[in-house]
């Protein structure tokens, strides 16, 4: 299925879709996608942060380690064997925690016994809403990232005057100082970070009517799993009201 046009609708259409893509991408990785120990929650709090899925690992209070990797059989895959398949790979400089800290951070941390690994955000029209917005997006993402935090972020909206080089952009701008352009015609993105050091960026530029790919989600520096975009989408969709399907689906 091709990604639609979600500037058609209006907001509250379009957040419904978003709380259901939400629902099913928990469903698929607690269906099998994420191995034994790790568990998806959707819409949940984190500190300051509010992501839309976090993935989380059954450590309880232990301290903080990486989790050992499971079996290949288990879903884990091996970055260094088989790289994320993605239009671009990206990598910081090894003294990009230097930049990191240069913005405001924000301290994170969950309120259940189980360790936060990584996050997952869906971006909608409210990130992008006015310069505010999108400096309190770009804190937590940043934020994240400099506590370790591994995360995935779809944003499925064109760029504006706010990010003309889309989320990831602003992303890279702000961890490494170095800038980012969209490819021509490929205005929206898809962006997988693995929090290791130096920071990794794989990125996917797209385009409505272009099908979604699966995106990596790590769960350690070296493992990720991939997560099943299209699937869910389709998923979602399915509950999209008549009335705005037309509106969405409908020819300009």
């Amino acid at each position: 299925m091709p990604i639609h046009d979600w500037t058609r609708v209006i907001s509250g259409a379009y957040h419904d879709f978003h709380n259901a893509w939400i629902t099913e991408l928990r469903n698929a990785l607690n269906g099998g996608v994420l191995p034994k120990g790790f568990y998806a929650l959707g819409e949940q709090r984190a500190g300051d942060i509010g992501p839309d899925v976090l993935t989380l690992h059954e450590d309880g209070m232990e301290e903080r380690r990486e989790p050992k990797p499971a079996p290949s059989e288990c879903g884990m895959i091996a970055a260094a064997e088989r790289p994320p398949k993605v239009r671009v790979t990206v990598e910081g400089e090894a003294d990009a925690a230097f930049y990191l800290v240069r913005r405001r951070t924000i301290t994170i941390h969950h309120a259940s016994d189980d360790r936060l690994i990584a996050l997952i955000e869906i971006l909608s029209p409210g990130n992008k809403h006015s310069r505010r917005t999108l400096d309190d997006f770009l804190d937590k993402a940043i934020a994240a990232l400099r506590e370790g935090l591994h995360l995935l972020v779809i944003d499925l909206f064109p760029p504006g005057h706010q990010d003309p080089d889309g989320i990831h952009g602003l992303i890279w701008e702000y961890v490494t100082a170095r800038p980012w352009h969209l490819p021509p015609g490929l205005r929206l993105t898809l962006a997988s970070y693995c929090a290791r050091t130096p920071i990794a960026a794989y990125v996917e530029p797209t385009c409505v009517g272009q099908t979604l790919v699966e995106m990596p989600l790590f769960l350690t520096p070296e493992y990720y799993v991939n997560v099943p975009l299209e699937l869910t989408y389709m998923a979602a969709w399915r509950g999209v009201p008549e009335r705005w399907r037309r509106v969405i689906e409908a020819t300009r």
